[in-house]
C-alpha cells in the first residue's frame, strides 16, 4: 500500500497522510514509516477526528467523546492528501472525513486509502487504494487490530452481536 500511495501521489514532496481516528491514525502512521523508509524523505502526517461531522451524532449520546484533529505545520492547501482508514463499509465515515478536511483547507487532490474494503456502500464513495477487499456476509463485521492499541497487527472477521436494548 505504501508503494501505491507514492506512485498515485507522484512521490512525497506534496504528500500529506491524514488518518481517521482511531485505527486509521495507526495505519497512517505505519504507512508513513514505510514511505519514509523507502523514499528517504520526510512525509507530512496528520489526523482527523470526525466525531462532530458524523451524520448520526444525535444517536451517539448526549456527550460524545471528541478527539483532536491535527494538521501538519505546512497545512493541506495545494497538497495531495491521502485520507487513511481501517475499514470502508457504508462510506459515511469517509464522507465525514472529507467534510472536515475541506473545513481545514483546499488540497489539490484527495485520495482515499483503506486497509479493508468490505463493500456495502450507502453513499457513492469508492477507495483509491485498497489493501484487501473482503466480502462479509450475515451478522459478521471486520475488526482491525493495530500494534499501538492492540499489541498486534491483524484483521479478524467476527460475529456482530445485536445491540442491547
Amino acid at each position: 500500500m505504501a508503494r501505491e500511495v507514492t506512485e498515485r501521489t507522484g512521490g512525497t514532496e506534496r504528500l500529506v497522510l491524514m488518518g481517521i481516528h482511531r485505527r486509521g491514525d495507526e495505519i497512517a502512521a505505519l504507512l508513513h514509516d514505510e514511505i519514509e523508509k523507502a523514499e528517504g524523505k520526510p512525509v507530512a502526517l496528520g489526523s482527523l477526528d470526525i466525531t462532530l461531522y458524523r451524520d448520526d451524532l444525535g444517536t451517539v449520546g448526549p456527550r460524545p467523546l471528541i478527539g483532536e484533529s491535527t494538521l501538519p505545520p505546512e497545512g493541506i492547501d495545494d497538497r495531495v492528501v491521502v485520507i487513511v482508514d481501517d475499514v470502508l463499509y457504508t462510506g459515511r465515515t469517509a464522507r465525514a472525513a472529507l467534510n472536515e478536511l475541506m473545513d481545514w483547507g483546499r488540497p489539490s487532490k484527495v485520495y482515499l486509502c483503506v486497509l479493508i474494503d468490505r463493500g456495502g456502500r450507502e453513499l457513492p464513495i469508492q477507495p483509491d487504494i485498497v489493501g484487501r477487499k473482503v466480502e462479509v456476509i450475515g451478522n459478521r463485521k471486520i475488526e482491525v487490530l493495530v500494534p499501538a492499541l492492540d499489541g498486534r497487527l491483524a484483521v479478524e472477521i467476527v460475529k456482530n452481536l445485536p445491540a442491547e436494548k
